[in-house]
């Protein structure tokens, strides 16, 4: 199908742009919610929670019926026996992140997560003690690394080093992040940072980053909770130490669904290093063994850190959701995403008024599928007008209203929408 061309704020340029999109069928592949007045919403929040693939339910339905009629022996009877359940994602999970077989595991919840890597990853010696995260940081993450400074005997005001945005920016320069490290890399055991920062939607240079982080000697670790399924990855090329990330955002695995966890091969090889041992974390071949194992031997790779067996109902979805990103790519869909933030900011540039101010990276290359606009006065005000216009981003205080328009599941008919709905709600 034809390009339809430069961006127009018309809805025939939008209904055009989607006849040529060559992802435009995997709508049809999701479930929408729609408002209390029976309208279609225009979803634009999948930066908070997915939208459920239409897969999931007979999934889900198929492992039920499993358990009643085997019951325990769907360990290893079933379709999908239950004992090996997570090494379904062990190719899919590592091809969407970039990285190999085996250094990607589903497990516990995001947070869970970062905390096991902490216990391994976080080894403070002397001088060498301080954690780097940003001002800004999700809250979960602030709480985790200071409670293990604290439990370690470290006073975070101290330990805790927390990135600003340079004056005058709302977003974190690398070359900042480069500067302090190089300056300050003899105090710094570990760097925790985003891939793609919540608030402000900002891409970090994960590449550069993970370098100065180890020319200082330090860890480099990485919470991916909106970088997994919203940008291409290259974990293991880049030399991530660690990352973590959740599945029900970009991910459509629904709400608390199992998360993921990178750890590079050069660890996952090194069974001495220190963790949080489980039973599930055994060899398989020796696990079922139970008491008879006189102590715990890790599996080689990310597998070696799991704990309990994985929580199969909340795992499930992801089944169907991982497929759709292996079938689909993740080269393809960050294409669709570049143009799809490219349109909104374009019809958000036509509102003027200056009223309305964009806080994501200009630079496309710099953002993932999120746009976050700071509102001067009445910003809630506004986003209510917008929801009560069928459109449903969502509201992060003080005053940033956040659009994300998911590439796998969005139109530009979707985007045009919200443009229109955003004009509106402004008059």
């Amino acid at each position: 199908m034809s390009d339809p061309g430069p961006y127009q704020n018309t809805e025939a340029w939008a209904l055009a742009a989607d006849r040529a999109d060559p992802l435009s069928t995997m709508r049809e592949e999701f479930v929408f919610p729609r408002d209390r007045d029976g309208a279609p919403l225009v979803y634009l929040c999948g930066n908070s929670l997915g939208l459920m693939p239409k897969a999931v339910p007979a999934l889900l339905e198929e492992e039920l019926d499993e358990w009643g009629r085997l019951g325990v022996e769907a360990h290893l009877q079933s379709r999908r026996p239950w004992f090996s359940y997570h090494e379904q994602f062990r190719e899919t999970g590592a091809r969407l992140v970039g990285a190999r077989p085996g250094e990607v595991v589903m497990m516990n919840s995001l947070t869970v997560n970062l905390h096991l890597m902490l216990v391994s990853f976080y080894r403070p010696a002397g001088r060498r003690h301080k954690i780097v995260i940003e001002r800004a940081a999700f809250p979960s993450d602030t709480y985790a690394v200071a409670t293990h400074l604290a439990t370690r005997g470290y006073d975070p005001a101290e330990a805790l080093i927390q990135l600003a945005p340079d004056p005058g920016r709302a977003t974190i320069a690398t070359e900042s992040v480069e500067r302090l490290l190089a300056e300050r890399g003899d105090e710094i055991a570990l760097v925790l940072l985003p891939g793609v920062q919540y608030y402000t939607g900002q891409l970090f240079d994960i590449p550069r980053i993970t370098a100065a982080a180890q020319r200082a000697g330090a860890v480099a670790g990485f919470d991916l909770a909106h970088a997994a399924g919203n940008v291409p990855l290259a974990l293991h090329d880049w030399g991530v130490d660690f990352a973590a990330w959740c599945s029900y955002k970009y991910l459509n695995a629904g709400s608390g669904a199992i998360a993921g966890c990178f750890v590079h091969e050069r660890h996952g090889k090194d069974l001495a290093i220190p963790r949080y041992a489980g039973w599930w974390g055994n060899d398989p071949a020796t696990r079922f063994r139970l008491h008879l194992n006189e102590s715990f031997l890790p599996r080689e790779g990310a597998d070696g850190w799991q704990i309990s067996n994985p929580p199969l109902l909340s795992m499930t979805p992801l089944l169907a959701s991982i497929e759709q990103f292996d079938r689909v790519g993740m080269a393809a869909l960050r294409a669709k995403s570049l143009r799809l933030t490219g349109y909104l900011e374009y019809l958000i540039d036509q509102l003027g008024g200056g009223r309305i101010e964009q806080i994501t990276p200009r630079d496309p290359a710099a953002r993932g599928a999120q746009l976050s606009l700071l509102v001067r006065d009445g910003a809630r005000a506004l986003f209510d007008r917008l929801r009560a216009g069928h459109v449903l981003g969502d509201f992060r205080q003080p005053d940033v209203i956040r659009l994300s328009p998911a590439p796998i599941y969005n139109s530009f008919h979707d985007v045009w929408q919200a443009g229109r709905a955003l004009a509106e709600a402004l008059r």
